[in-house]
């Protein structure tokens, strides 16, 4: 009897699907509640609608059979994120109330650390998984970098965009795609960007404090990034040369075979 191997992918598809729904039901409510502007609406829209289609092409070619609980709570966390992308958006055009920027940030990051937990206790863990994490986690943090810039400048830019100027250098340097170790302090800092990004935007301290906040935060990046970038070049170098003295001699052994 032969074996039916066909990929349904619409249970999984609907997945995305609903978060695409509760993701427009948050913006309408914060739309009634703070009267969101135009700006507000049409990003958050934009964000989720990049989502459904970004996460139903990854769940797609990974070939999924299941959603699963971690990934749930992610797209949890995905459609706060954008409504903090909305929020942000539209500050540029008026002043969204603080506590609803600082509550809805605050439960996203606090919800970063839960998905891994439970995919780890539920032996779910997936690349994608762990990419969608990772993705949703960067894009949070260039949101917070780009609110807390209009209050700093254009510098705290530079928190939100280092990963993805990494992913660009990849690209050029294909050695920086290499796995990295396990890392303690890679995890803590990454965590850290959002909380301290987050203390400045919620302004309750000094100006002049809250700069130094943001401050830390980059150096804590720039030190995480460095760490990783040195490790990258080492490591390549180090199989570059055995690859080379190998070539050398399959070349010097083809020399001796044909004279």
């Amino acid at each position: 009897m032969a074996l039916n191997n066909t990929y349904d992918a619409r249970p999984v598809q609907q997945e995305t699907a609903v978060g695409a729904g509760v993701q427009i039901l948050l913006l309408a409510l914060l739309g009634t509640a703070i009267g969101m502007g135009p700006a507000g609406w049409l990003t958050g829209l934009a964000f989720a609608i990049a989502t459904w289609a970004v996460l139903s092409r990854a769940l797609h070619r990974s070939r999924l059979r299941s959603f699963g609980a971690a990934n749930r709570v992610t797209l949890g966390r995905a459609t706060l994120v954008g409504g903090v992308t909305a929020l942000v958006a539209d500050s540029f055009h008026g002043s969204p109330p603080v506590s609803l920027f600082v509550g809805l940030t605050a439960v996203a990051l606090v919800l970063d650390g839960v998905d891994g937990k439970v995919a780890r206790r539920t032996g779910t863990a997936t690349p994608l998984g762990a990419r969608f994490d990772m993705e949703v986690d960067a894009f949070l943090i260039l949101v917070l970098s780009v609110y807390v810039s209009t209050a700093m400048g254009p510098w705290v830019l530079l928190i939100g965009g280092m990963r993805y100027v990494f992913v660009a250098a990849a690209r050029v340097w294909p050695w920086l795609t290499a796995p990295l170790p396990p890392s303690t302090a890679r995890k803590t800092v990454a965590a850290l960007q959002g909380v301290l990004l987050l203390l400045a935007g919620a302004a309750l301290l000094p100006h002049t404090v809250n700069v130094g906040v943001v401050l830390l935060a980059l150096a804590l990046l720039v030190w995480s990034f460095g760490r990783d970038v040195l490790w990258l070049c080492r490591a390549s170098r180090a199989t570059a040369v055995p690859a080379g003295r190998q070539a050398q001699e399959e070349r010097e052994r083809r020399e001796l075979v044909a004279g």
